[in-house]
């Protein structure tokens, strides 16, 4: 008998990846992605405000702290809640997250500068709009390529 992964691989071969992720399993992996990526925004904004405000950490150094912890929480609700049965090995799985995560910074930052130079649009604003296209590009990555969920 066949393993759920040797089957799940064997599906995707067949299937175009935008037909296997038009499914309600994988919206209900994006609504889960959603949910923890909102949280751990604010976290690591949180953690950033304290790090400035009462430890008077340098505001980058603070930022770069907040961004890991952040990271950090999202990858484990991401192995154990959003692409639970990921059979890829915790340490390589968290490189690829943090990669991905890079990816997703320069994704905003680049868009962000587009938005602001050729728009009227506000940058709060541009901000959100931002987040979508990057965040979802970074979901599919993490569910494709290092979960391997879809």
């Amino acid at each position: 008998m066949a393993s759920v992964a040797a089957v799940d691989e064997l599906e995707s071969s067949r299937t175009s990846l935008w037909s296997r992720l038009f499914k309600w399993r994988v919206g209900a992996m994006l609504a889960r992605n959603t949910l923890v990526s909102t949280g751990v925004f604010l976290i690591g904004l949180a953690c950033l405000w304290l790090l400035v405000e009462f430890a008077g950490m340098d505001e980058v150094m603070a930022s770069g702290v907040g961004f890991v912890l952040a990271n950090t929480l999202h990858y484990a609700l991401a192995r154990s809640w959003i692409f639970r049965g990921t059979e890829r090995k915790v340490v390589s799985g968290y490189a690829f997250f943090v990669l991905n995560g890079m990816l997703g910074l320069g994704i905003t930052m680049a868009l962000m500068a587009v938005m602001l130079e050729y728009t009227p649009i506000n940058y709060l604003i541009a901000r959100i709009l931002v987040s979508v296209i990057a965040g979802l590009t970074m979901f599919v990555i993490n569910a494709v390529w290092n979960f391997r969920r879809v």
